[in-house]
């Protein structure tokens, strides 16, 4: 399966021309599955500390009208996060987007920071504390969202059940991005799945933009930057049934084996 991770500005001027050359990069390598940052396109409403209902209400139908040009990346299947309101509560949701016009509802955000510059509790209500596996089109993943990726808990869950990928949209700053990254690696190895992000960016690096695209082994196999802020890989996806029989998946999950029968890959 090819899959294409980023990174995206909010910004109008800016937006406009990185999503021309995101569609123009996806036709060409024939990708069939975009995954985009946390709550693309809108803007971070989360840095101000103060609600604002008119606002909120505008990030709402700007995410909406941007579900209708996803045609536009000429693939089969997008996920990402988006600001919904249901009974009156605002959350951040995700979606799985398809070709056919479809749209998946997706688990909302359960761990939601509250502080200086990321006052995320104040805009959006606790969702699913569920990690909930995903099946489409014969493969499975699951949705960490942002600060999610450190719910490690739930890797072992995801092991168990044969999750294959990990995808986690992202708003994560570019002075922490090794720590995100090692995040991704530890999501990788236990959980024996591929772990895919695509992040945020801006000019004060408040979002620091690296997607990347990480194998069931922790081998990195792409990151985009600045100059390169697509990526898309061929994966593979039986590699991550046989992640789940070697080390150190085996030993986590109990499996009894035969001496020598597994392969320890560290």
């Amino acid at each position: 399966m090819r899959v294409t991770v980023c990174e995206l500005p909010h910004e109008p001027a800016a937006l406009a021309a990185a999503w021309a050359a995101l569609c123009e990069h996806t036709v060409r390598h024939s990708s069939e599955l975009v995954l985009l940052p946390e709550l693309a396109m809108v803007e971070p409403l989360w840095q101000d500390e103060i609600f604002d209902a008119a606002r909120w209400e505008a990030a709402q139908e700007l995410s909406d009208a941007w579900l209708h040009r996803l045609p536009e990346l000429g693939v089969a299947k997008v996920v990402g996060t988006r600001p919904v309101t249901i009974d009156g509560r605002p959350f951040n949701q995700g979606f799985l987007w398809s070709a056919s016009g479809d749209l998946v509802l997706l688990r909302r955000k359960f761990f939601v920071p509250d502080e200086q510059g990321c006052w995320e509790a104040r805009w959006f209500d606790r969702g699913d504390a569920d990690f909930t596996e995903y099946q489409i089109d014969g493969w499975s993943f699951g949705l960490n969202i942002c600060t999610e990726l450190w719910a490690v808990e739930t890797y072992a869950t995801y092991a168990e059940h044969g999750v294959q990928v990990i995808l986690t949209p992202r708003a994560t700053a570019s002075v922490t991005t090794a720590k995100w990254l090692s995040a991704g690696l530890v999501a990788a190895v236990r959980s024996g799945a591929f772990s895919l992000s695509s992040n945020r960016v801006d000019p004060t690096g408040t979002c620091g933009g690296v997607g990347w695209i990480i194998n069931p082994y922790g081998n990195i196999l792409a990151v985009t930057n600045t100059d390169a802020p697509f990526a898309t890989v061929n994966i593979d996806l039986s590699v991550s049934a046989t992640a789940r029989d070697d080390y150190p998946c085996y030993v986590l999950s109990g499996k009894r084996q035969q001496p020598g029968s597994a392969k320890c890959v560290v």
